[in-house]
């Protein structure tokens, strides 16, 4: 039977959002490395002088202008018009299919050019070397270079278009551990105490949050290769519902979650807190198979308030319980509703349904949201910011007791905790329990406190995922979850105010 206070549901996990990043090859250190192997010096055409040595030749030919000759030679103007004509560093094309004329009957002053003597040992031969040496890598690098580039523009471009294109995929991934005092406010109430003194705990107490998105090209490779992100189609991740209105709940959640928390907290520390009853909205449609057209599945719509029924009005949740008990299943009846968006209200008409659980009773066809505030001497804060879901009810419920109470509850422990509670202090299953287990494995947390209702199997993995570093343990209450942080070497709460 669904009730105002129904519990949360599992799949509901916190949204942020993933970034990624990838390695460049070094492809200018790869070539250097190569400059010495046979694909790196293939043969070239060299001009020869009829010496048989044309790989030193060539050397002679290209070494830089501003070197200077060592040796006197009959040749040494020619070789510094050799050296000014190549000053310009103008490339030189040289083949062996034409080889350079030389005849030793012509002197120094023909209008012939001889070819340069180079010497095949001493100082001019281990320059000869080296200037070989540098062809080698010269012809590597205008070899490869335009190939190696292109390929690098291309990978980094795959890179960027994959990192920006969003795909059909969703992600539950690891989120984060956060601790809980920062996000907390108390202050007085007009007419009411003045704020409790808060302790400031040295180990705090952190919620376990997983990450939930669409995911671009780039995310969901990389998703697919983590065995600990979980990558959904729309149907997986959504099933029925619009994204919108799976965003609207996890907010409603994550608000009812603070004020029951407050609530279980508060009382146990002795202060009277009490609940006032909200509006009547609408958290989910009840959906039974083949529904009706006038159904409240296929006319109510998720957030929507419903402010007047069968022409009476509705300002809380518990006005319906009334007005039903004079209808029967099948009735058609008249609903005003306010719509999430704040926009124009609505009338419409309904067709009543049984409680698939109880044929006598007679249901509208939703399940409401927990739209109760807890009402308490003082203001209690918790910021959460865009952060959804029912899950941080036993972490919140924690940390109020740790901060308004003396001494360490955590004692020397960095404990993390996740798990929905109600007003008994009843902790309940949650969803991504095993992204939430790498998440407080990373945050350095050595004990995690997760609900007891999780499955079997779940537990395992979660425990696996977390690794030998993390002791998780089960709890299911609030008085549980105290007993175990006091066998962990945590002060034991006092009761602070009767």
């Amino acid at each position: 039977m669904p009730t105002a206070y129904a519990a949360a549901k599992d799949s509901t996990t916190a949204r942020t959002t993933p970034v990624t990043m990838a390695p460049r090859p070094n492809w200018p250190a790869f070539c250097q490395r190569r400059v010495n192997v046979d694909f790196c010096s293939s043969d070239v055409g060299l001009a020869t002088t009829g010496t048989g040595d044309s790989r030193r030749e060539v050397a002679g030919l290209v070494r830089p202008a501003t070197m200077r000759a060592t040796n006197a030679h009959t040749t040494a103007n020619n070789d510094r018009i050799v050296e000014s004509m190549m000053d310009d560093n103008t490339d030189i094309t040289v083949t062996d299919s034409v080889p350079l004329v030389t005849s030793p009957s012509l002197s120094s002053s023909s209008d012939v050019w001889p070819a340069p003597q180079v010497q095949p040992s001493g100082a001019h031969g281990s320059d000869a070397v080296d200037d070989v040496s540098v062809l080698r890598r010269r012809l590597c690098r205008e070899r490869f270079a335009i190939p190696l580039v292109t390929i690098s523009w291309l990978i980094i471009l795959t890179v960027v278009v994959s990192s920006v294109i969003r795909i059909e995929r969703w992600e539950v991934a690891p989120g984060e551990a956060l601790t809980v005092s920062d996000r907390i406010d108390v202050n007085a109430k007009e007419g009411g105490e003045k704020a409790p003194e808060r302790f400031k705990p040295k180990n705090r107490i952190r919620f376990v949050t997983a990450f939930a998105g669409q995911l671009t090209a780039l995310d969901a490779f990389v998703g697919w290769i983590d065995p600990h992100v979980q990558v959904d189609t729309f149907v997986e991740h959504f099933g029925e519902q619009d994204p919108a209105d799976q965003r609207q709940i996890a907010f409603q959640s994550m608000f009812g979650a603070q004020q029951v928390a407050e609530y279980v907290a508060f009382s146990r520390l002795g202060y009277d807190a009490t609940f006032s009853q909200g509006a009547a909205v609408v958290e989910e449609p009840l959906c039974l198979e083949n529904p009706d057209p006038l159904s409240a599945c296929k006319v109510l719509n998720v957030g929507d308030t419903i402010t007047s029924l069968d022409g009476k009005p509705v300002n809380k949740l518990t006005d319906i319980s009334p007005i039903m008990a004079a209808r029967a299943a099948g009735d058609v009846v008249d609903i005003t509703v306010q719509p999430r968006d704040g926009s124009k209200k609505q009338n419409k008409k309904v067709k009543l349904i049984a409680n698939p659980d109880d044929a006598a009773q007679t249901l509208v066809g939703f399940t409401p949201a927990d739209t109760r505030t807890v009402d308490l001497p003082i203001e209690v804060t918790i910021a959460t910011s865009d952060i959804g879901g029912p899950s941080a009810g036993l972490a919140f419920t924690l940390a109020l007791l740790d901060e308004l109470s003396p001494g360490e509850l955590m004692g020397k422990r960095k404990v993390a905790a996740t798990g929905t509670i109600n007003e008994d202090g009843e902790v309940g299953a949650i969803g991504a329990l095993v992204q939430k287990a790498v998440a407080v494995r990373d945050s350095g947390a050595t004990v995690f406190l997760v609900p007891k209702d999780q499955s079997e199997d779940e537990i395992k993995a979660a425990k696996k995922a977390a690794g030998s570093g993390v002791r998780i343990v089960a709890v299911g209450t609030l008085d549980e979850a105290l007993h175990v942080l006091d066998e962990l070497g945590g002060d034991p709460l006092p009761r602070i105010n009767t």
